[in-house]
């Protein structure tokens, strides 16, 4: 499938809202690379609790920040502290997206070694992981 213009444009935008709700956001769920799925079936789950959701792929968080502050908050917005990065490297680094109140799902330790299919849920990289983080941030 072929990606519109705006869509192209919104990738080189190094972050954009893949998948938005109707108002504003309870949860922002911040994902990329093949933890983008997650993020998705995720939000699936939320949204059919009736939780309003946001999905953010962040292709590259350089390209990111150094978008104008308008179009940052735009896909960030400030007045939605709920917010859950998913990545499965480097977990510190996502705190910037996050705040101190969010959450972040990623690895925190180095030389696990197994197929990804065992050690996504040994590090929760599980929708059923996400979503009882986003119920704590929510409730």
């Amino acid at each position: 499938m072929a990606r519109t213009d705006e869509q192209v444009a919104q990738v080189e935008r190094g972050g954009y809202i893949l998948k938005d709700c109707e108002g504003t956001p309870d949860l922002i769920l911040i994902a990329t690379g093949s933890e983008v799925e997650l993020a998705m079936n995720a939000e699936a789950t939320l949204s059919g609790q009736g939780r309003k959701v946001r999905v953010v792929s962040m292709p590259s968080t350089d390209v990111f920040d150094a978008q104008d502050a308008q179009y940052k908050q735009s896909v960030l917005p400030l007045e939605v502290p709920a917010r859950i990065a998913i990545e499965a490297a480097a977990a510190d680094f996502w705190y910037k997206y996050v705040g101190l109140d969010g959450r972040i799902i990623g690895m925190t330790t180095y030389g696990e070694s197994a197929p990804a299919e065992d050690l996504f849920p040994y590090f929760g990289f599980t929708v059923e992981n996400i979503v009882a983080a986003a119920e704590e941030l929510l409730d």
